[in-house]
């Protein structure tokens, strides 16, 4: 298990997260060339990041789910998974139930969210320092 703490990329004042980030046991059976499919757990990490579609619309939600429980399944759980990828400093992570949306945010304080819209005023790349 590695942690990760998010930091807003802008400088502004900030809570800080802990992520714990597990990969998946079975990335042979995802598309290669993406980025290292992982899970994503928070609060110590019975919650895990999860993408729906709620309306038509692909949606990050916070789901009650034991990250080493999803680790441990038989086969990967999609919409548990992001694809990690670093462009030097940054990481971007993009869900593998919905390939070309990743985890975006956009205003301080604001929830993050999906997003398939880059290079707009939506945010995909984070700045993460890692914990093993």
């Amino acid at each position: 298990m590695t942690c990760i703490r998010g930091v807003p990329f802008c400088g502004e004042p900030y809570t800080a997260v802990t992520v714990t980030v597990v990969p998946c046991k079975y990335p042979e059976y995802l598309e290669q060339g993406r980025g290292i499919p992982i899970y994503m757990g928070i609060e110590n990490p019975e919650m895990c990041l999860s993408c729906e579609d709620i309306g038509g619309q692909p949606t990050l939600q916070l789901k009650e789910e034991e990250i080493l429980d999803l680790y441990n399944e038989v086969a990967p759980v999609e919409p548990f998974l992001f694809y990690h990828s670093k462009d030097g400093r940054t990481s971007t992570f993009e869900s593998v139930a919905f390939p070309g949306w990743f985890i975006a945010s956009s205003e301080i304080r604001h929830p993050l969210f999906l997003t398939s819209d880059l290079g707009g005023k939506n945010n995909v790349n984070f700045n993460l320092s890692i914990n093993p």
